[in-house]
């Protein structure tokens, strides 16, 4: 340190788990069943069924999360939460921005009036969701899709690195920024790891917390009991 630089007398951050890979510690059930996430030789399984949510007990607002997953079936749909008030909407799924997990099948089985979805859809898609609004980096309507198609399909785990902070979300695939969405109306608030049909794995899940930013009530979840 330089002589007369001033010191926090904070220790230096570190990731903090938030999974230990023996049980749901840290963990709310919000409207899924007891048997919808379960633990499976130190991973974290989730059924897909009922389309749902669990979230942290806590809320984040600025942070570096770290997950990786495995899909295990054709198509399978998932994903996380962040800056969430982790309340279902009519769709049984909470607001916040989504962090997409699709398993690489999934264009192929959504086909619509013979148009496929583009293969950046399945690759680590970024967007608000419940009244949350955000500028998508690179467009697809309201949405960002990856710039480059990185996610590996079912069986494999991937990682996703996403850095958030001020609204501004930065996600790596596998190793490599793809993604991102800015001026997020949400700024802090709950994670929320989804149940949407299929199963899923994970394993992995840490946070670094890093300090607050400048924001105003409306762009706050509420705190839940």
């Amino acid at each position: 340190m330089a002589v007369g630089a001033p010191s926090s007398g904070l220790p230096a951050p570190g990731f903090v788990d938030l999974f230990n890979g023996t049980d749901l510690a840290g963990w709310v059930n919000v409207n899924t069943d007891p048997g919808t996430w379960s633990i499976r030789d130190g991973q974290l399984v989730c059924s897909g069924r009922p389309i749902g949510v669990m979230r942290s007990e806590k809320q984040y607002e600025n942070f570096v999360l770290h997950v990786e997953w495995m899909h295990v079936e054709p198509g399978g749909n998932s994903g996380v939460f962040l800056w969430s008030a982790a309340r279902p909407g009519e769709s049984r799924l909470p607001d916040g921005v989504e962090v997409q997990m699709l398993e690489l099948d999934w264009v192929k089985l959504n086909t619509r009036d013979g148009k496929v979805p583009p293969i950046a859809y399945v690759h680590g898609e970024l967007f608000g969701v419940g009244g949350v609004k955000i500028v998508p980096d690179n467009p697809r309507g309201e949405r960002s899709m990856s710039i480059e198609n990185l996610c590996r399909g079912r069986g494999e785990w991937n990682t996703y690195d996403v850095v958030a902070v001020d609204g501004v979300v930065k996600l790596s695939v596998n190793g490599k920024f793809v993604n991102g969405i800015s001026r997020s109306t949400r700024r802090k608030g709950y994670l929320c790891l989804e149940s949407e049909g299929a199963e899923i794995h994970f394993r992995n899940i840490r946070i670094l917390e890093l300090p607050p930013g400048v924001t105003t009530p409306d762009q706050l979840a509420p705190v839940l009991d």
